[in-house]
């Protein structure tokens, strides 16, 4: 590889929910490329270490850089250019329920300060193509399926042309069938552009599937799995 800079480095970190620490001295680097899961029974800080991320979270000891961005000392003006970088991807979607496709798509441009009208079409219709979607900017979310509206919000992830997308849970509310589409679609997504990928997920047969790096959330640590590690899930799906 090239750039061997990490996109995102955590050293001996502590990742907080609120006022408690979840998870004590973690180490992680994510490269440009890579395609690293975290797993782990519920509560066992999946989603703090998401929320930490993208300083949502305040980071406990240690030290953490993401896109550029020491998340130590990132200031709050930041942290919406640092949120610019990254693509984030939830279980529920979240789409604006009240507007069309296209206007979602709008209000993030305008959001992450697009102005140039032209130009937000045509980086839309882009964004559409990659996901499948392009016959369906004009219609409701409610109009559409939910592995629909889940390449909806990937489509969403991908407007600024991040670095990394981060998906937390993406395939949770979806048939096998579905999230097969959506693991294709955001596997593609990493091997055609070299976007790297973060993804939380309860589903085994996802991480055995689509191979990538297992990081193991359990005890209060995060740790790399080791080879021939079984990993123990509250839930096998």
């Amino acid at each position: 590889m090239e750039d061997n800079t990490p996109i995102i480095s955590f050293k001996d970190a502590d990742i907080v929910n609120g006022e408690a620490t979840v998870i004590y001295g973690m180490d992680m680097e994510i490269h440009p490329g890579d395609f690293v899961y975290i797993v782990g029974k519920v509560g066992t800080g999946k989603t703090s270490i998401i929320r930490t991320i993208i300083a949502e979270n305040h980071l406990g000891k240690g030290s953490a850089t993401v896109c550029g961005y020491n998340l130590r000392d990132i200031r709050e003006k930041d942290i919406p250019y640092l949120r610019r970088k990254m693509g984030v991807v939830f279980q529920d979607f979240q789409l604006l329920m009240d507007r069309s496709v296209q206007d979602n798509l709008i209000f993030v441009l305008k959001a992450t300060g697009w102005k140039d009208t032209e130009a937000m079409t045509r980086r839309i219709s882009e964004v559409l193509k990659a996901v499948g979607m392009e016959l369906k900017a004009h219609k409701m979310p409610h109009q559409l399926s939910g592995g629909e509206q889940q390449r909806i919000a990937i489509a969403r992830s991908l407007l600024n042309d991040p670095q990394v997308i981060i998906a937390d849970e993406p395939t949770g509310n979806l048939d096998t069938e579905t999230a097969e589409g959506i693991m294709n679609l955001l596997t593609g997504i990493n091997k055609e552009k070299g976007t790297a990928v973060i993804m939380v997920t309860h589903n085994r047969q996802i991480f055995e599937k689509y191979p990538g790096r297992v990081m193991v959330c359990r005890d209060e640590t995060c740790c790399e799995q080791e080879s021939g590690e079984v990993i123990d899930l509250d839930i096998t799906i």
